[in-house]
């Protein structure tokens, strides 16, 4: 059991280094609105992995809920995806450091994060792939085995967000307006790409996932 714990813990370390839109809305939110916002940014992002991860585990048929239910689900994480990365691209940056406070706007920084994945087949695809890759190295994992490792993932991940958020926010006055910018364009074109890919496998047939 423990041995299963340190391996997903390992594995969750190396699976926060891999960089996204969803990272650079991480760091974005903390520098501008402080530590909290990042936070719950991130406890969004992660409760959207713990249901992708859960339908990978335990889905009985993915590919016939895809038949199914193609078209709402590239339709609309095709415009939730480009309306956010437009948003970014176009959004003029004003270097206005305010901490946010107010529950109800961390609340929405949460939705914003669970949204921005929920309707996201890539991250259904991400987590097929990390499944498929454990089951290679460790074989079929029994109830009481997978519960320990992938909660040890999911727990690594969340807390390695929290460093990010952290440390953004505490180099937030050393930022230049400039680098906020270039920020919000990589993350802006990273999104787009990704909803104009979801746009295209809708659209030619492919999987969405």
């Amino acid at each position: 059991m423990l041995e299963l714990i340190i391996s997903g813990i390992g594995l969750g370390i190396v699976l926060s280094f891999l960089t996204g839109p969803v990272f650079f809305a991480l760091i974005k939110t903390s520098i501008e609105k402080g530590f909290y916002a990042g936070l719950s940014l991130a406890g969004g992002v992660v409760v959207s992995d713990f249901i992708y991860m859960t339908i990978t585990l335990f889905g009985t048929s993915l590919l016939s809920f895809e038949s199914k239910y193609r078209l709402p689900i590239g339709v609309v994480g095709s415009v939730i995806l480009m309306s956010i990365g437009l948003y970014y691209l176009l959004k003029k940056v004003e270097i206005n450091f305010v901490e946010e406070s107010s529950r109800i706007k961390h609340a929405g920084y949460f939705f914003k994060g669970f949204f921005m994945c929920i309707f996201n087949p890539f991250i259904l695809l991400y987590w097929v792939s990390v499944s498929s890759g454990v089951y290679s190295l460790y074989g079929e994992l029994t109830s009481k085995q997978i519960i320990p490792f992938f909660g040890a993932i999911l727990i690594t991940l969340f807390a390695m967000d929290t460093l990010k958020a952290y440390f953004a926010y505490k180099l937030r006055y050393k930022i230049k307006a400039k680098s906020i910018q270039n920020l919000n364009r990589i993350a802006g074109v990273l999104i787009i790409i990704f909803a104009l890919k979801l746009i295209y496998n809708l659209f030619t047939g492919h999987s969405l996932i």
